[in-house]
């Protein structure tokens, strides 16, 4: 039988319209979205770039306030996005867009970063292309600005975020640099675009250099050498990544709980691979199996996407619900070489699929699969394909902003390490060897939330020698995690610059475990984990809070 689609109310209308201004007001969203309008254009990071995300939020929130909801998909629309831009205001209003510099997540890496959406086929492609790097100069001129102005109101990022940041920022510049090498690859280009694309690209490298020499000469010097940001600061923080309110301090002791205990499993099944050893003898062992490791990013490449395809052709139908149009995602190695691994969701239509993508720090020619076939599943399916390509098929019921743009960490990362252990539940992780690489992903991100919680909130250190820091906290995350120490240290102070976003993959998983099973109680003989599936799903990347209030409805 066939459903005509809902129409639109005017509370959609309005999230149309937001959906729209965000895009507008930051081009790097509408690239991320599959719009390729927004492709050549370069966001405001400027006072005033600010100050016109701040009135347009104050306008929408108004607008919203004003009307009434007409159905279930209002309330929670209403609900979910009235409770952003709030935040959003309260997060200006705290000045907190004036330290908007981190290792990780800031206009200093989004400005580079949105280049890796961008298609590099066509001659129109790198005209694009060279209209964006054009961009770049303004943009960052911009950010600059801002920045300044946190400095004449006593409200800087800490120092080491700023020293990272400034080296980052050195290495986009030069002939090696990332643009000049994103220039050298469109051999295809005419003779007069080629040369427009290395002018270009020489303007855009030139004012990283421009940024990094400000970092280090002007914001380096009054930039705090304290990496914490205090109960406010966070309590904002935690709020945008969750999309809920949590008790942080219970939290705080409930990371402490969960690491022991994923500690305690994790050695157990370490006996199971080494028998009278400890998690890192099994962990010595397993990386010297050449049966379980690929050399080269060809070989990681086909791996990751042979066990993609395999994951969403026995899972579809069973526990979820997955849809021809979410049964491609492209396994792709990344042209940057930052170490990280990432998803980017399809775009409205389709055209692009979901992509997982796998930056390779320089120099690493080996990767064990004995640790990243969990990985696989957080970021594909059942983790965040499935996720965010659940949410984007609904045009037929969910406004723009619903589908692509009610995104909070604690939902995206709490489903995604949700789906690594639900995998194993379902049997995906039977041999000891990927069981021990989950375990070992859960035991990091378990750790993550008392180093963050514990540094930014100034706890006592679990070891009674004083108050939490860097220092501290470095030592801890060597003491719970098997990763090089570049990484470790990377790792420490992506939270140091980022408060609030690593506890979110975990607290997320505890909220979403929390609702199946509220939702189990609820119905009892009637659960069916399929159908919770799909109608938590099915209502977009909202926040925790409105997800769980949603839900509820439903029963």
């Amino acid at each position: 039988m066939h459903v005509s689609p809902r129409q639109p109310s005017p509370i959609d209308d309005i999230a149309e319209q937001w959906a729209d201004t965000v895009v507008q007001l930051n081009p790097s969203v509408g690239t991320t979205l599959g719009r390729a309008e927004s492709n050549s254009l370069v966001g405001d990071y400027s006072p005033a770039g600010l100050e016109a995300q701040r009135s347009a939020a104050r306008a929408t929130l108004l607008s919203l306030e004003n009307q009434r909801p007409r159905d279930a998909v209002d309330d929670v629309t209403q609900r979910d996005l009235s409770a952003q831009l709030q935040l959003h205001l309260e997060s200006a209003d705290a000045q907190l867009p004036l330290r908007n510099l981190n290792v990780i997540a800031s206009p200093a890496q989004e400005v580079r970063s949105t280049f890796d959406l961008l298609p590099k086929t066509t001659e129109a492609d790198w005209a694009t292309i060279a209209t964006r790097l054009n961009g770049v100069p303004a943009a960052l001129a911009g950010y600059t600005e801002t920045l300044r102005t946190g400095i004449r109101s006593k409200t800087t990022p800490a120092l080491r975020q700023v020293r990272a940041v400034a080296a980052q920022a050195a290495s986009h510049s030069g002939t090696k640099g990332f643009f000049a090498t994103l220039a050298a690859e469109a051999t295809t280009a005419s003779p007069s675009l080629r040369a427009d694309l290395t002018a270009a690209a020489e303007r855009a490298a030139g004012a990283y250099s421009e940024l990094s020499t400000f970092l280090t000469g002007e914001l380096a010097p009054v930039s705090s050498v304290d990496d914490a940001v205090g109960r406010e600061h966070y309590e904002l923080s935690a709020r945008g990544f969750l999309g809920a309110v949590v008790d942080l301090d219970e939290s705080y002791e409930w990371g402490r709980e969960e690491l022991a205990l994923m500690t305690e499993e994790q050695e157990r099944v370490a006996q199971e691979i080494v028998p009278g050893g400890s998690a890192s003898d099994a962990i010595a062992v397993l990386d010297a199996d050449p049966e379980r490791v690929l050399h080269g990013t060809d070989a990681l490449q086909r791996w990751m996407q042979d066990i993609s395809d395999r994951a969403v052709a026995e899972l579809a139908g069973t526990h979820f619900t997955i849809p021809p149009k979410l049964q491609r995602l492209e396994c792709r190695i990344a042209p940057t070489h930052e170490g990280k691994i990432y998803y980017t969701g399809p775009s409205d239509d389709f055209s692009r699929p979901g992509q997982m993508w796998w930056s390779v720090p320089p120099g690493v020619t080996t990767f064990n699969t004995w640790r990243e076939l969990t990985t696989v599943y957080h970021e594909g399916v059942p983790g965040h394909h499935l996720q965010m390509g659940t949410g984007a098929l609904r045009s037929d019921s969910l406004n723009t902003w619903r589908r692509q743009l009610a995104f909070t960490s604690g939902h995206a990362e709490g489903w995604a390490l949700y789906a690594e252990r639900l995998m194993e539940q379902l049997g995906y992780l039977d041999d000891p060897a990927s069981r021990l690489g989950m375990l070992d992903a859960q035991r990091m991100r378990a750790a993550r939330v008392v180093v963050d919680l514990g540094v930014h909130l100034g706890k006592q250190r679990p070891d009674g020698t004083g108050i939490w820091d860097a220092s501290y906290a470095l030592s801890f995350m060597k003491k719970n995690v098997h990763m090089n120490d570049a990484a470790v240290r990377f790792e420490v102070d992506r939270y140091l610059g980022w408060p609030g976003q690593a506890p979110s993959y975990k607290l997320g998983q505890r909220l979403w475990e929390q609702l199946r099973d509220d939702a189990a109680l609820r119905e009892g003989p009637n659960f069916d984990i399929r159908n919770f599936h799909r109608e938590a799903l099915d209502l977009g990347s909202l926040g925790l809070g409105t997800l769980g209030w949603a839900l509820r409805r439903r029963s």
